[in-house]
């Protein structure tokens, strides 16, 4: 196979510079490989074996393959190398290679590419080189990729902005204006810090850490804007339509842990989390951890000053008894009594003014009830009142 493919391999860009006694070593332990079209050469999540270079045709590189938020990342010719990342990393594999139509290739079993490397500079540094246009591609693309969708949220927020000074001129604020009111007056905050993040990440040189943090931050600011998207969704249709599956509380808990946290920190609240329940529920995931978002949210506004919140989950006969407590300011009883009106906020710190009427919807969906005890001064408690199989009790 060496003397096959050594002159192919000369005429590839990659190889071009690299001296024949080095390019002979390399090709020593290659082995041929040919994939029929639309074929999966290695899946994200896979322990790395190989790496490979493509002779002829053409692969693309999938991030999520297989699901709903799968994206192609690139699309590499004749020349091409992949999986080299994850064998230095020694983690599972990033994304998913799949051909596009039949490809001819050859691989380096992964004893073998630590071997070579690890004696042959020349190759070593080839590899080098190969990563970091690698990362530099995917850096210029992911951030053409964040520019395109700020500019999108920028145009959208002006739609909606034209869209309410339409309906306050008219004086035709009918429940329609109210919902656009909303949304432009809670999507500024988070609209304004994805910008910012956007241009940091714009006008910065690409860096390993830094692209990745803010990254995150970003994505953290449109889950806030999806969540209160969902929230009007829901308030607007007026029935939850429940997506059930078995779901493992105290994973719920950690998740939620995980996403309050650095809010509880920045206030000075201790979390407390007493998990008793230790057998799958069937409930919809995703709405219930918004439930439990809304109440964790509530609570730390709630608490200006400090305090604690707990959250807790026990038996109680047939049925699942979640309680959010917190040792904030308390509730009067007027508030209490509008407290799952629609658009109703007693919180200053802003919010669609739906969050509590979301929990109601959603665990009436679930065939619960929500009880709420709250003093003045000493803080509040919410309990979520579930039954433990969701499809009996329907």
């Amino acid at each position: 196979m060496k003397l096959d493919f050594f002159s192919t391999f000369q005429n590839l860009e990659l190889f071009q510079d690299l001296p024949p006694e080095d390019l002979e070593k390399f090709l020593a332990h290659c082995q041929e490989e040919s994939f029929g079209p639309q074929t999966v050469v290695f899946r994200e999540g896979e322990e790395p074996d190989r790496f490979y270079v493509l002779l002829d045709g053409q692969v693309e590189i999938w991030k999520d393959y297989g699901t709903a938020d799968a994206d192609v990342l690139a699309v590499r010719g004749p020349g091409a190398c992949f999986g080299e990342m994850s064998l230095i990393e020694d983690l599972p594999r990033s994304a998913t290679v799949r051909t596009v139509g039949a490809v001819s290739l050859v691989s380096l079993e992964r004893p073998h590419f630590r071997q070579v490397i690890e004696e042959n500079p020349p190759i070593a540094l080839l590899i080098m080189r190969t990563v970091s246009h690698m990362v530099r591609v995917s850096n210029e693309s992911f951030q053409d990729g964040l520019r395109q969708k700020n500019q999108m949220l920028e145009r959208a927020y002006e739609d909606l902005k034209r869209a309410q000074d339409d309906l306050v001129r008219s004086e035709r604020l009918t429940t329609l204006g109210k919902f656009a009111s909303v949304i432009i007056h809670d999507l500024r905050n988070p609209l304004s810090v994805v910008k910012g993040y956007a241009e940091m990440l714009t006008l910065s040189t690409p860096d390993a850490q830094r692209t990745p943090l803010l990254a995150g931050k970003l994505l953290a600011e449109a889950e806030r804007i999806n969540r209160m998207v969902e929230e009007l969704l829901d308030y607007s249709r007026g029935q939850i339509r429940l997506n059930l599956g078995q779901v493992n509380l105290g994973d719920l808990f950690e998740r939620l842990k995980e996403q309050i946290s650095p809010a509880l920190d920045a206030r000075k609240i201790t979390l407390a989390i007493d998990h008793a329940v230790t057998e799958p529920i069937l409930v919809d995931s995703d709405r219930l951890f918004r439930v439990l978002v809304n109440l964790a949210d509530n609570a730390r506004k709630a608490m200006r000053q400090g305090g604690s919140l707990t959250v807790t989950s026990r038996r109680d006969g047939d049925g699942l008894v979640i309680g959010v407590t917190d040792t904030g300011e308390g509730m009067s009883v007027q508030v209490r009594e509008r407290l799952f009106e629609p658009f109703f906020s007693a919180s200053s710190s802003g919010g669609t003014g739906l969050g509590m009427l979301v929990v109601q919807n959603v665990v009436e969906a679930h065939r619960g009830r929500v009880e709420v005890e709250s003093q003045p001064s000493v803080g509040t408690t919410i309990r979520l009142r579930l039954p433990l199989n969701v499809l009996e009790a329907r």
